[in-house]
């Protein structure tokens, strides 16, 4: 049984902005990807654009979304949508006081992603993290550590 519980307090303000992929669970919608960001704007009807990119078999690939916070009472739980009205768990699990990096998952075991502001993580906060995750329950031997290149 994983721990996915979120973070109780939650500023929308502090997370946009450009994040970094360092690790993720390997799925098919980046399966291969490289130099993976993604970018949260805070829009005028309170709702979230999601722009995510990277690079796969040497082609930069993108895709426009959206984010919501359905419940501010429970502010970690966002739901994200690439396609239609189908909308997927993100869940902030942790983040830090600097909003410099995040744990991300979701209701099920299937995603997990360690994000950050920068392209490049301090090896000790990385293992930080993944030991957390792993205490969480997460199968960390799963995650995929994400090049960025120079």
């Amino acid at each position: 049984m994983i721990d996915n519980s979120t973070v109780k307090v939650f500023d929308l303000g502090r997370f946009v902005g450009k994040w970094y992929e360092i690790a993720r669970y390997e799925h098919r919608f980046e399966k291969g990807m490289t130099h993976v960001s993604a970018t949260y704007t805070l829009l005028d009807n309170g709702k979230i654009e999601v722009f995510n990119q990277g690079i796969k078999d040497g082609e930069k690939k993108e895709i426009k979304g959206k984010a919501k916070q359905p419940d501010p009472s429970d502010p970690g739980k966002l739901k994200v949508s690439f396609f239609l009205w189908f909308y997927s768990d993100y869940y902030v699990m942790e983040v830090d006081d600097d909003y410099q990096y995040m744990l991300i998952g979701s209701s099920s075991d299937k995603y997990l992603w360690i994000m950050s502001r920068e392209k490049f993580m301090d090896d000790k906060l990385k293992e930080e993290l993944v030991a957390r995750l792993k205490t969480r329950g997460y199968d960390t031997g799963r995650l995929v550590f994400v090049e960025h290149g120079e």
